[in-house]
């Protein structure tokens, strides 16, 4: 029986996400597992062997036409393939095509949706918005997916802009701060005159001095190291909840 010849040359990858850079004049690709290369951009996915379909860096994947030792160095001053594979996945454009662009920007805006009903309520009511009220208000505003930003900082945005169409804002987290000793009065005024804070509840036992309040989480930082300054540390501020809202007749 006679054997097929197939160039050393050329490797016949399929079904591959492939991430491209041009240096030097030449374009260089690799073959990478789709999903990965955005968990190993964000140091979710650390194990190169889960990202990379073979440590061979490619003139064209399509191909299967490995790149030349003489072109890597020219253009990365090396030819060690891992290094260089590592490089591309750093620096190069992730190549996609527009159907799947399509379907990747539909879901984002999809997840930018869905993070915004999770943290945010109808003030009028304290209930949270259904996703798909969300999704028709940031249609109906306008509003384009920018895809090189995750769904948790475009949601950020979302609010911002949704709070010129319709009644939200962010469900707020319940806290609870003791505090005792000569930081207690100081720590207790600057609560008070923060806008943001809603006191629910306040007890007092002869130095010391136990509050619940609500808040709107983007001042939690704000208020922890407020407490830990003033208190040298001794105060405690503890989360009761991450979101204060009326589901039905429960409240939560």
């Amino acid at each position: 029986m006679s054997k097929i010849f197939t160039p050393t040359n050329q490797i016949r990858l399929t079904n591959v996400a492939v991430v491209r850079i041009k240096k030097a004049g030449k374009r260089f690709e690799i073959a990478c597992y789709r999903n990965k290369v955005v968990s190993w951009r964000n140091q979710v996915e650390k194990d190169i062997d889960e990202v990379l379909q073979t440590h061979t860096v490619f003139a064209n994947v399509s191909k299967g036409q490995v790149a030349k030792k003489e072109d890597l160095i020219k253009a990365f001053g090396k030819d060690d393939q891992t290094e260089i594979c590592k490089e591309i996945l750093a620096k190069g454009e992730l190549q996609v095509s527009d159907k799947e662009r399509q379907s990747q920007t539909d879901q984002l805006f999809k997840d930018i949706a869905t993070t915004v009903a999770d943290k945010c309520l109808n003030p009028e009511v304290k209930r949270p918005y259904p996703v798909t009220i969300i999704e028709k208000a940031m249609k109906d505003a306008h509003y384009s997916v920018k895809p090189n930003q995750s769904a948790k900082q475009q949601a950020l945005q979302v609010i911002k802009l949704l709070k010129e169409t319709i009644p939200i804002e962010r469900a707020k987290m319940r806290l609870k701060v003791n505090f005792k000793g000569k930081a207690a009065k100081k720590i207790k005024e600057k609560l008070t005159k923060m806008e943001s804070i809603e006191i629910e509840k306040e007890d007092r036992e002869e130095d010391e001095i136990t509050v619940v309040f609500l808040v709107d989480p983007g001042c939690f930082k704000e208020i922890d190291s407020m407490v830990k300054a003033e208190s040298k540390g001794s105060a405690l501020l503890e989360v009761l909840s991450y979101k204060e809202m009326v589901l039905g007749e429960e409240h939560f």
